[in-house]
């Protein structure tokens, strides 16, 4: 990896087309190390097809993706369905499909906050235990980009908030950069350094508490989480600039 104030992923005009529709417009995105950028949107303005253009899983219809190179990303999905009928440890899922050493797995449990759940059965973790241990096996590689794709859909917002609290331990443990999608608008803003509200393209963008105020936020999610901001607790310097398009509303997928 080279330098720590350079984009590990940099996209220039990404448009993205499936089927005649437009997915994403001429998006313009970066994350550099150590940062915490959330994206947030209507469910169809295109978040996931964000993500999977930044991992690499599609390429963009117009646009070019560059990538940090040696770049090791971690990803952490929405949800896993895993057979109930199957015994399977949390150890041995680690170890799927490659094989991990001792070591290395019980280093990403104890990141992940489940150092304790090695030889527990995965179909008998609660939510919250289910999805640290899909954090754990994003932290295997000790990646340089963490991505969670609504990570903690499903768990109460203590579970949520507590999650979240463990990603911020990780990015300090790591110095790695975390890119998260959410809909949960009060407690990932909180937990964001830099936050992108996007509707097929970008509306706004920057600071938690510039993009809660910015017309364009609140035409798609109205006043709610402005009170929650209250949460913010970052010391980081947010003087970068910001962005705001004011143009109409794009083509959301």
């Amino acid at each position: 990896m080279t330098q720590q104030n350079s984009n590990l992923v940099s996209l220039d005009g990404v448009s993205l087309t499936y089927g005649g529709r437009t997915v994403l417009s001429k998006v313009d995105f970066s994350i550099k190390q150590g940062e915490i950028v959330t994206v947030v949107g209507p469910n169809g303005s295109g978040k996931s097809s964000l993500l999977r253009n930044v991992i690499g899983a599609v390429t963009p219809s117009v646009g070019t993706v560059a990538r940090q190179k040696g770049l090791k990303i971690g990803y952490v999905p929405q949800k896993l369905h895993i057979d109930p009928t199957l015994p399977l440890t949390v150890r041995r899922f680690l170890s799927l499909p490659k094989r991990v050493s001792d070591s290395v797995a019980n280093a990403a449990l104890i990141q992940a906050g489940v150092s304790a759940l090695a030889d527990r059965q995965m179909t008998n973790l609660s939510g919250g235990q289910f999805q640290r241990v899909l954090l754990a096996r994003a932290l295997l590689n000790r990646p340089h980009l963490l991505i969670l794709d609504e990570a903690t859909q499903g768990l109460d917002q203590p579970g949520s908030a507590a999650f979240y609290r463990q990603i911020e331990s990780v990015r300090q443990e790591l110095g790695c950069a975390v890119l998260m999608v959410s809909h949960e608008l009060h407690v990932v803003m909180a937990a964001s350094d830099r936050v992108i509200c996007l509707n097929g393209h970008i509306c706004c963008e920057g600071a938690p508490e510039f993009v809660a105020s910015a017309p364009e936020y609140r035409a798609l999610f109205g006043n709610g989480t402005q009170g929650a901001l209250a949460l913010y607790r970052h010391e980081h310097n947010h003087s970068h600039d910001h962005e705001c398009d004011h143009s109409e509303e794009g083509t959301a997928a």
